[in-house]
């Protein structure tokens, strides 16, 4: 299938790409932690209400809570409440779960517990500042 982007081939084409909308309590907060702890690419600030980024091939735009708009006319977004309570998680692969824990933790990154060994990964989470959470594994 080619990435023409000609919706009559089909979907998805080629030149489809998936952004992650993560509601954000502080903006600047949220941008400052993604940038500098995760390791995220500054892409494009709007206005105070979002931000953004670009992380290993993917796209993450934070935005500010907000009631319902006419093409979303009964949602409203909000950041986390609880951070107990989960219902989106976010997992990045990496090849050595042990030293990117460290880096991360390095650069401010508060972790649940350390890595967690299993016998087919090594795994450990943890959250951005309005408690969004975030998985670094390992396959085994």
């Amino acid at each position: 299938m080619e990435g023409s982007g000609d919706v009559a081939r089909g979907f998805p084409t080629a030149d489809v790409e998936l952004t992650q909308i993560l509601v954000v309590s502080d903006i600047e907060r949220s941008r400052d932690w993604y940038v500098n702890v995760l390791g995220a690419e500054l892409y494009r600030e709007y206005g105070g209400t979002s931000v953004v980024l670009r992380f290993q091939g993917a796209w993450l735009l934070l935005v500010t809570g907000g009631g319902p708009t006419e093409d979303k006319p009964d949602i409203t977004f909000v950041a986390p409440t609880d951070p107990t309570t989960v219902s989106h998680a976010i997992t990045l692969r990496v090849p050595d779960c042990r030293a990117a824990y460290e880096v991360l933790r390095g650069r401010g990154a508060e972790f649940l517990t350390p890595p967690v060994a299993r016998s087919w990964e090594v795994r450990c989470f943890f959250r951005d500042p309005d408690g969004h959470l975030f998985e670094i594994s390992e396959a085994r």
